[in-house]
């Protein structure tokens, strides 16, 4: 076993309590509204001097989740990453039991897919979401399973290798679609492709299952209304629409041309308080470019590519074939998540309602990004640079040479 004297990537952890402090900058500047519509939904006109209104509900809520997800963060960093092996498949076990719960015994949230177990007797937590829990156990799973359950000549047969990964996915994609859940759906099949493909998968088969992807992507575009009027308001944004659609998209133009290059300032932006919907939630980058403007909002975007770059040198040196999959998993997931949510806030993606990691008020995705970024630290502690071949596709074993491990690792039997 390697063990590293107590280092870390410490620009993984600073770019992430970086955009966390940005996030409850922003919370702070623009969940005044929500907090007013939340704390005082039947007063006409309310006001912040009322006893009845709390302005500042959703800042505490989410500084509470915040502090949430940073203890699970210090605790999964904390904890060696090969216990996250030995207990993937009960963590998978219960987020699908999750999934298949809220399917039946769930609630809308004000929203029309049925995603949320509403904990209202927890204080400062409101519900749970079970599939960013499972965005988690996913990970988890398929890295145990391609590292302990199928050797890499069996992963280029169609049935060892690409159905048992398309029956283990779709064990947790179908119910978020049955949701339904558009956004974490596109999340997690990309995840789960990334694994695979990193595992040793033979690109026919990939190929091939993309080509059926695409099928029923087609099929389910074209009947599924929702679905349908998403895409309708991405491709033709200025034609007839739903109305629902188009005005998300168009406010949160609005919010981020407004904002130029500098923007209006903290608390001045307008599109939170009447136009543009789940201001501090999924659209927290719209309302943050109105006051940040471009030239700060770019500084975030720029801190999410650097996770996304910290996050796959830490699986490029891992230690062995679960720490890679794992870190480039957890990698995925969360980068993906993050530019999806800014295409979408830009107009460049259909609208998917997912948040954006580590600034959007949600307390499910709070703390399980957090806690696979402590994940993240803990396979750091443990990186070689000579962990694997330059060909990054199948794991080959780590060649660990004396000038691999340049003085900073030792050995324990």
């Amino acid at each position: 076993m390697l063990q590293r004297r107590k280092k870390y990537d410490h620009v993984l952890l600073l770019a992430v309590l970086a955009i966390v402090i940005v996030g409850v900058v922003m919370i702070t500047s623009i969940g005044v509204p929500k907090s007013i519509r939340i704390s005082a939904p039947d007063l006409a006109y309310p006001d912040c001097a009322d006893d009845a209104v709390d302005c500042y509900l959703v800042l505490k809520n989410h500084v509470v989740r915040v502090l949430f997800g940073l203890v699970a963060m210090l605790v999964a960093w904390k904890i060696n990453y090969r216990f996250w092996k030995k207990i993937s498949f009960l963590f998978f076990l219960g987020a699908v039991g999750l999934l298949i719960f809220v399917l039946f015994a769930g609630d809308q949230n004000n929203t029309f897919a049925t995603s949320w177990i509403n904990v209202g007797a927890i204080p400062f937590i409101d519900s749970i979401q079970p599939s960013e829990i499972a965005k988690f156990g996913l990970v988890l799973y398929l890295s145990y399973f391609f590292t302990e359950k199928i050797s890499k000549e069996k992963m280029q047969h169609w049935n060892e290798g690409f159905l048992k990964f398309a029956i283990i996915s779709g064990v947790v994609i179908l119910p978020i679609m049955l949701q339904p859940d558009l956004g974490s759906t596109l999340v997690m099949a990309v995840t789960a492709v990334a694994i695979y493909w990193l595992a040793g998968a033979n690109w026919k088969h990939l190929a091939v299952g993309a080509l059926m992807a695409g099928m029923v992507a087609f099929v389910v575009v074209a009947n599924v209304d929702y679905i349908k009027n998403r895409f309708s308001a991405f491709i033709f944004p200025d034609s007839e629409c739903v109305e629902e659609y188009c005005w998300q998209s168009r406010q949160a133009n609005i919010a981020i041309g407004s904002g130029g290059l500098w923007g209006k300032g903290l608390t001045q932006g307008i599109q939170k308080s009447y136009w543009l919907p789940q201001a501090s939630d999924d659209f927290i980058f719209a309302a943050s470019a109105e006051e940040l403007g471009f030239l700060r909002t770019a500084l975030v975007v720029l801190l999410y590519a650097l996770i996304a770059y910290r996050g796959l040198q830490i699986a490029n040196h891992a230690p062995n074939k679960f720490a890679m999959l794992t870190a480039a998993g957890l990698t995925t997931w969360i980068s993906s998540q993050a530019f999806i949510n800014i295409m979408v806030n830009t107009s460049l993606f259909p609208i998917t309602g997912i948040t954006l990691p580590f600034m959007s008020y949600g307390g499910s995705s709070m703390v399980t990004t957090l806690l696979a970024v402590g994940v993240l630290l803990n396979i750091s502690k443990y990186t070689t640079q000579n962990a694997y071949s330059n060909d990054r596709r199948g794991y080959r074993g780590a060649r660990r040479s004396q000038s691999g491990y340049s003085g900073r690792y030792q050995r324990s039997y």
